[in-house]
């Protein structure tokens, strides 16, 4: 009788321990979803960062051209990807129009959208865009590694990706991180001009 206890005392204590499985998996699962919340999403790191624009060949919004990755370069300027159906994009759309009216050059990147909404939303709104890029399928969308709308890219003057700002740009955005960028690549870009 005695050899037969150790099995039995296993036993329970087998059973005791998947009594408590499903609350360490919570446990864990927590954890996963605590560390989650404490992430930064505008800090989405992008493996496009310094790296040239993918390459592309695209309608441009309203007009009966195609447009590749060589016409929208050769200055420093932002990439917004937008969309009707995006609201933050609503909210944004103000301050990059006064952007584009203080001269800086935005090109857009309507995401996944239908053009005659595009362009009726641009008629109503005001358009702070050089152009808009059809990206109807979401193709360049997936080359730049977008998760949705809005996102912005800060290109430099050869077409490099410098800079990726998920989320709304407005003007602490454009204060604290996106101006300091934008001048500091026009000085380098001036200095290489000059050399």
């Amino acid at each position: 009788m005695h050899a037969s206890e150790p099995r039995h005392r296993s036993g329970v204590a087998l059973k005791r321990l998947k009594l408590f499985l499903p609350l360490g998996l919570f446990l864990v699962l927590g954890g996963f979803l605590l560390v989650g919340l404490r992430l930064d999403p505008q800090a989405l790191p992008s493996a496009l960062i310094d790296k040239p624009l993918p390459s592309f060949s695209l309608p441009a919004l309203g007009q009966e051209r195609v447009v590749d990755q060589g016409m929208v370069t050769g200055e420093v300027s932002l990439f917004n990807v937008w969309a009707t159906w995006c609201v933050s994009c609503r909210i944004e759309h103000p301050f990059l129009t006064e952007l584009a009216l203080n001269g800086l050059p935005i090109y857009g990147i309507n995401y996944k959208d239908e053009d005659a909404e595009a362009l009726r939303w641009l008629d109503e709104l005001g358009d702070p865009y050089r152009l808009s890029i059809v990206d109807a399928e979401g193709s360049l969308g997936l080359d730049l590694g977008v998760y949705g709308a809005p996102e912005t890219y800060v290109v430099d003057a050869a077409g490099v990706i410098r800079y990726r700002h998920v989320g709304v740009v407005n003007e602490l955005v454009w204060a604290q991180t996106l101006k300091p960028i934008i001048d500091e690549l026009r000085r380098e870009q001036r200095a290489g001009d000059r050399s």
